[in-house]
């Protein structure tokens, strides 16, 4: 029997038990109940034995990583065969260890000699199963690392050791193909380290243990080196990553494993630094940042004012001469706005401004996500319900991208080598959205502007006709006059609001922010150049509100163009003059009036959630001493700024970053407090009671009452 139990230890089938594992029936009533517990535990573990031994074959060739874990399982199955070719000599030799009086050997004996066995055995079964549960082919390195990792963290001694020596074997196969993507670009066919098309991180091979941060920096240096050696007809062929940086990088990244995180962490930022100034110093110059910033202020931005202009007037020309049912009658055929009329809007808004010899103007082209642009009926009605009119949700951000062309527009941004290598499609995402916010403004001021040239026109018709009144008689002269000025202080406010902002994004924003980047890319300039974010952009209830203001301005502006381009009706209008048998002013002017008042008090409604939320936020803000939060208003929120600065430069001066970084906070600061003051420059916020005024409030506002 012992034999047959030696045998069967070794992984060999036995007679004296079932499939199951328990005894088999004939042999029980030879047997102690004591010695039928030993055996049956005794096969207990020569049947996890024998499973592990198959699984081992099966899962070796599916993939590296499991490879690489099987190995190691074989290394402690060779274990437990020694034990188990130990324990047959020792029987052989009649050892008293095992052979009592040296002539039998007691079951208990051999219980406790493979007891050890038992725990680490059942763990790695347990482990087994989980993995084919999942599929071989289903679980990923960086779950696997997880995985092992997680089930070395246990209070058995042995199992723990085992399980940290799979998770060690895994992450070397893991370490292997960090080094070939980080080292010399390279990327295995099974498992890849990233995605080239577009070039991304594979998050399947990412553990748990490796932070954000360290994420980031292994995308970033691995499509730099990648995209390096890539790089074949370029003026970088010959300037590849020195031998002598990379075998140090290989030495640095052998000496540390993603589950010793802080280590880990700092031997990827170092590498970073390393990989950064040698791109700064060697491959991207800085005539390439300069152009590279110059084009995407001067486009995205608007920091080109004369360009920006035209642009929006040639996507307006586009739009009468395309979306009008006018247009649509007389040419039925091209009744529609594809991306190539847009490009081509592009090129004429270039033609006699500075951007029109501007070779990275080529680089600029609209998308319509949604597909060509075709006619559609306005919804606007001859009196305009406000009522539908609502803040936008702040649950999510604004999208902006629908004013300029009523449905989605988006402009992208074509990389040249080598700013590919730091732009991502992330970055350039933020620039078009800043396009499509910045755009948004200055579409809607260029709109009240034209309205209010438009009312002007039309006074200075009217007076060559009545003289210094608005006409009607004496019961509605005075009602024509008021409604008159009453729009005349609508407008008047919309202007002020718009002139206000955009002169806070042009100055304090645009201008301020650009120069001082500028300053700090300098070879001599202070480091820093923290990323930040937008409160009138990224802060969902600020945003909103702005794009509700605008939305009214541009319900206003629309309903005055319906009415021909002034808010009082003609003289000899039918329903203009007083009638009927209701007296006073006319139907069509109490109509007019009804509706610019509605928008008076919504504006002004608008206007007062504005400040307060603005100065709410400024507030909050300093109570907890931090200013680099929502009211913290950048243009370079994802790019420029944090790639091709902080990231370049590293962390030689840290310590001068951070005062750099507190002095940009200070100043953004101060900017949005700018904005403030020009808000309320007449008191109209602060006063109890300013912004509730109806048309008597206008009129006095304008020394007219």
């Amino acid at each position: 029997m012992i034999a047959e139990l030696i045998l069967l230890l070794a992984g060999h089938p036995s007679a004296l038990f079932l499939e199951s594992g328990k005894l088999d029936p004939a042999f029980e009533e030879l047997l102690h109940p004591g010695e039928q517990q030993s055996l049956e535990y005794l096969s207990r573990i020569a049947g996890r034995y024998r499973t592990l031994k198959s699984s081992v074959g099966t899962l070796s060739g599916t993939s590296e990583y499991l490879s690489s874990m099987m190995a190691a399982v074989r290394v402690v199955l060779s274990e437990y065969e020694n034990l188990v070719v130990q324990t047959e000599a020792k029987v052989l030799q009649r050892d008293d260890e095992i052979v009592a009086s040296g002539s039998f050997v007691p079951l208990a004996s051999l219980k406790a000699t493979f007891s050890q066995w038992d725990g680490p055995l059942a763990a790695l079964e347990s482990l087994i199963n989980h993995i084919q549960r999942l599929g071989p082919t289903n679980i990923s390195p960086g779950s696997l690392i997880d995985l092992l990792l997680e089930r070395s963290r246990v209070g058995v001694e042995r199992v723990s050791e085992i399980m940290a020596d799979l998770a060690l074997a895994v992450q070397r196969v893991w370490q292997v193909h960090l080094t070939a993507y980080v080292v010399h670009g390279a990327l295995s066919a099974k498992d890849p380290f990233a995605k080239t098309n577009p070039h991304q991180l594979n998050a399947r091979m990412m553990p748990n243990c490796v932070s954000p941060d360290s994420r980031e920096s292994i995308a970033y240096v691995g499509r730099a080196i990648a995209t390096v050696k890539a790089a074949r007809g370029h003026r970088s062929q010959q300037q590849q990553l020195p031998r002598s940086i990379a075998v140090m990088h290989t030495k640095m990244l052998s000496k540390v494993l993603p589950q010793d995180r802080h280590v880990f962490d700092s031997v990827i930022a170092q590498i970073r630094v390393n990989v950064s100034e040698w791109l700064w110093t060697t491959v991207l110059t800085r005539k390439d940042v300069d152009d590279a910033l110059d084009s995407l202020a001067n486009y995205f931005l608007l920091r080109n004012g004369e360009f920006s202009v035209a642009l929006i007037r040639e996507i307006e020309r586009l739009k009468l001469s395309r979306l009008t049912p006018r247009a649509s009658s007389r040419t039925p055929g091209i009744s529609i706005i594809r991306e190539q009329d847009l490009s081509l809007a592009l090129l004429r808004a270039s033609l006699g401004t500075s951007a029109q010899y501007d070779p990275t103007l080529s680089r600029l082209r609209f998308t319509l996500p949604t597909g060509p642009v075709r006619p559609f009926i306005p919804s606007f009605n001859a009196n305009p319900d406000l009522s539908t009119l609502s803040v936008h949700s702040t649950s999510s951000t604004v999208d902006f991208t629908t004013t300029l062309l009523g449905m989605p527009l988006e402009l992208g941004y074509t990389l040249a080598w080598p700013l590919d290598l730091f732009l991502t499609p992330t970055d350039l995402r933020s620039y078009t959205h800043l396009f499509a916010y910045f755009s948004s403004i200055r579409h809607t001021h260029q709109r009240v502007m034209a309205c209010w040239s438009s009312l002007s026109n039309s006074q200075r018709m009217r007076r060559r006709w009545v003289r210094l009144g608005e006409g009607g008689d004496t019961h509605d002269g005075g009602g024509r006059r008021d409604l008159l000025r009453c729009g005349w202080g609508v407008v008047r406010e919309m202007v002020w609001f718009l002139d206000a902002l955009w002169a806070y994004i042009c100055l304090d924003v645009v201008e301020g922010q650009y120069q001082r980047l500028k300053a700090s890319l300098a070879p001599s300039g202070a480091g820093g150049g923290a990323k930040k974010q937008n409160f009138l952009l990224s802060n969902p209830g600020l945003a909103g509100l702005i794009k509700t203001i605008m939305e009214l301005c541009e319900v206003f502006v629309a309903t005055v163009e319906r009415w021909g381009g002034d808010v009082l009706p003609d003289l000899l209008a039918e329903g203009s003059i007083a009638g009927g048998e209701d007296g006073g002013v006319g139907r069509m002017v109490r109509e007019r009036a009804k509706v610019v008042q509605d928008v008076n008090e919504t504006l002004n409604n608008l206007l007062e959630t504005f400040y307060e939320n603005l100065s709410g936020s400024l507030s909050s803000q300093s109570a907890l001493g931090n200013g680099d939060a929502t009211v913290a208003t950048t243009f370079f929120v994802a790019g420029s700024s944090h790639n091709l600065n902080t990231t370049m430069i590293g962390g030689k001066r840290k310590t001068k970053d951070v005062h750099n970084h507190l002095a940009t906070d200070a100043e953004v600061r101060r900017g949005a407090e700018r904005l403030l003051l020009r808000l309320d420059f007449n008191n109209g916020f602060s006063k109890a009671g300013g912004t509730s005024r109806g048309s008597e409030g206008i009129l006095r506002e304008g020394g007219l009452a």
